[in-house]
């Protein structure tokens, strides 16, 4: 069997998975104990990140056409 992560969590007795999966009795797992408020701050830089991007790429930026560059970059390898 290959390497998996499965999220879980821990309900005051005993580790659940999040989503049923099939495991082999005495099939060695590791755990890996995350710290409570990481979701919470998480979400805080998902917000921040969002608002960041909606202000760079908002419904009045205008298009930028081809022509309007002045000095091409030998590096880019885009299309």
């Amino acid at each position: 069997m290959k390497t998996i992560n499965l999220k879980a969590h821990f309900d005051g007795e005993k580790i659940l998975l999040d989503e049923p999966f099939n495991i082999e009795p005495d099939t060695k797992l590791i755990v890996t104990v995350l710290p409570k408020h990481m979701d919470e701050e998480r979400e805080d830089w998902m917000i921040i990140s969002q608002k960041g991007l909606e202000q760079a790429y908002g419904k009045n930026e205008p298009e930028y056409s081809a022509d309007l560059i002045k000095e091409a970059n030998p590096d880019y390898e885009g299309k």
